[in-house]
């Protein structure tokens, strides 16, 4: 894996490890052959704006993965809105992309990292040994003025071998279960606390949370600029999470949800940052569960008596 390296003065001060990365050592490696870095900016209310905005401009070499078409499976009638993809199917995406098993990638979006944390996510589901984040995304590397280009680059198809771990995945039928056996399944859920609580829901049909759920808003674990939060802050934050997962605990499972299991590997690298044992995904989310009318809906602030 990725070793923790040390920044300059120019580079904010955070261990990176195996996360992120910052915009002086990505801008060292453009010209690295062993480097790919992926542009997946998307807008769920515009699917074709990110790509628009690519050709506009990106980082040099940088190729683009849509989370519509190259991050997600087709909708059926009984997933969430953006299902996982089949590993064949992704391992083609990613060779198309040029990525290889040995390949290091740098997956990016326009600043909190909430698309390209699913690529992030998914690369390590397929057991794949180095990508990271840039922090601060697309608008971190426009603020140091760094160079960009609208060509999109030649890339040269591979062929990538990858195994998922299916341990990594929660299941709807397992979050049921847990919900009637009363196992203790601790679930966390990325969106703002207006969805969560059912005061709004602009994208689903449904408002509301899985009974029992924790709120923590993705945006949490990021600073106004649209960088990552220390590793410190990060760390106080999830524990001042009631009913939470406790850093470094191994006395139960936990997962991380969202509206359809985007923004929950964001929370992901969040925890991973915290130094908490990594949740497994919900890949269906709040969009798949409400699939179903006879599944329960909780509205309101988490609580105690919320807890399934």
């Amino acid at each position: 894996m990725h070793k923790t390296r040390g920044f300059g003065k120019s580079e904010r001060a955070v261990a990176y490890g195996d996360f992120l990365v910052g915009v002086e050592e990505l801008r060292g490696h453009l010209r690295d052959p062993q480097w790919r870095v992926v542009d997946c900016r998307f807008e769920l209310s515009k699917p074709d704006k990110g790509y628009f905005d690519y050709l506009a401009g990106h980082i040099p070499g940088a190729v683009y993965a849509h989370l519509d078409h190259d991050l997600a499976a087709p909708v059926t009638a009984y997933t969430g809105r953006h299902p996982l993809p089949g590993p064949d199917v992704f391992s083609r995406t990613l060779g198309r992309l040029g990525i290889a098993r040995d390949t290091h990638v740098i997956a990016y979006d326009q600043a909190s990292g909430a698309i390209a944390a699913r690529l992030w996510w998914m690369l390590r589901w397929m057991g794949h040994p180095s990508v990271r984040l840039l922090d601060g995304g697309f608008e971190a590397w426009r603020r140091r003025g760094l160079p960009r280009e609208m060509e999109t680059p030649l890339v040269e198809a591979v062929r990538y071998v990858g195994e998922p771990d299916d341990s990594m995945v929660l299941t709807t039928a397992e979050v049921e279960n847990a919900l009637e056996s009363g196992f203790p399944l601790v679930l966390v859920d990325a969106r703002d606390a207006a969805r969560f609580e059912g005061r709004t829901e602009p994208i689903d049909t449904v408002a509301g949370h899985v009974p029992g759920a924790r709120n923590f808003p993705f945006g949490s674990s990021l600073t106004a600029e649209g960088y990552w939060r220390s590793g410190g802050e990060l760390r106080n934050a999830w524990e001042d999470l009631p009913g939470g997962p406790s850093t470094g605990a191994e006395n139960g499972s936990w997962a991380a949800m969202c509206g359809s299991g985007v923004t929950a590997c964001h929370l992901a690298v969040s925890a991973g940052l915290a130094g908490l044992t990594q949740p497994r995904l919900y890949a269906g989310s709040w969009s798949e569960w409400i699939r179903d009318a006879g599944r329960s809906v909780a509205t309101g602030p988490a609580a105690d008596a919320d807890r399934g």
